[in-house]
């Protein structure tokens, strides 16, 4: 299927994002590592400036291990076709691949945006339960990119690796899953921080946000190099009027204007 193709289907209607994993019950089953100061995640080093705890086990726990499995032979594969492209027998490991290496040509912001573009363009936005039969389905990269579809984790996912890849440290990078205060619904992106800063990339947008710019969601996990984190509660926080926000609440993405200006830049 083509770019454009893809393009169209993206522009389309990008699919809600709703991960059963995250009902009451699922919540309760996630268990946080012992509170000590020295397993709380500093301020600064998290998406959103919030502190965070490791988790021992849990769905999203399980679902991350699972998803390291299959990353482990899918490398494999990477390495080889990587090493002779003209032998490799898997069509998503070249498209893979070529994606990471458009952005290798960039640099700082233009080469996550380059990933975030590629990659939201390169995947069909549709359901666990169309797709798979079932609710709530972690797909590894070559997989969503053989199928040619997926949901918000799946982009995550992709993102996540390629962007590893193209050269950005392991500490620099994120998936944060979010609910969405106004919809009720949970959300998968991926963060990279540049120059101290956390950029957010979202299947539904083209256009990159810093995390300080994001409306209308709470970030609830994080997921990164050590693990599966939980967000802890945080103070109330003011807004630039002075009135207080029920912090961790940190919300809908800039205004269209904002987000066309943004979409330039990148």
């Amino acid at each position: 299927m083509g770019l454009s193709v893809y393009a169209r289907a993206w522009r389309a209607g990008i699919v809600v994002c709703g991960l059963a994993w995250f009902g009451p019950a699922d919540l309760r089953a996630e268990t946080a590592e012992p509170s000590a100061p020295a397993e709380l995640v500093q301020r600064s080093a998290e998406p959103f400036g919030l502190t965070a705890s490791s988790l021992s086990s849990g769905g999203l726990h399980d679902k991350w291990l699972g998803v390291q499995r299959r990353l482990d032979d899918e490398m494999v594969q990477l390495a080889l076709c990587e090493g002779d492209r003209d032998g490799c027998v898997s069509p998503a490991a070249l498209k893979f691949l070529d994606i990471v290496d458009a952005a290798r040509l960039r640099e700082g912001r233009a080469r996550v945006g380059e990933i975030n573009r590629a990659i939201n363009l390169a995947i069909r936005p549709i359901s666990d339960l169309a797709q798979h039969g079932q609710i709530d389905v972690w797909t590894s990269p070559l997989a969503t990119l053989a199928r040619g579809s997926g949901d918000c984790e799946d982009y995550a996912i992709a993102k996540f690796i390629a962007l590893r890849r193209a050269g950005l440290a392991p500490d620099d990078l994120r998936i944060v899953v979010l609910h969405d205060t106004i919809h009720g619904e949970d959300h998968a992106v991926v963060a990279a921080r540049l120059e101290g800063h956390w950029l957010m990339l979202d299947n539904r947008r083209m256009a990159m946000v810093w995390d300080s710019d994001v409306r209308n969601y709470r970030p609830t996990f994080v997921i990164g190099q050590h693990g599966v984190m939980k967000y802890a509660d945080a103070p109330l926080l003011a807004d630039a009027s002075g009135s207080t926000l029920a912090a961790p609440l940190v919300v809908s993405f800039l205004a269209a204007s904002a987000d066309r200006s943004s979409e330039r830049a990148d």
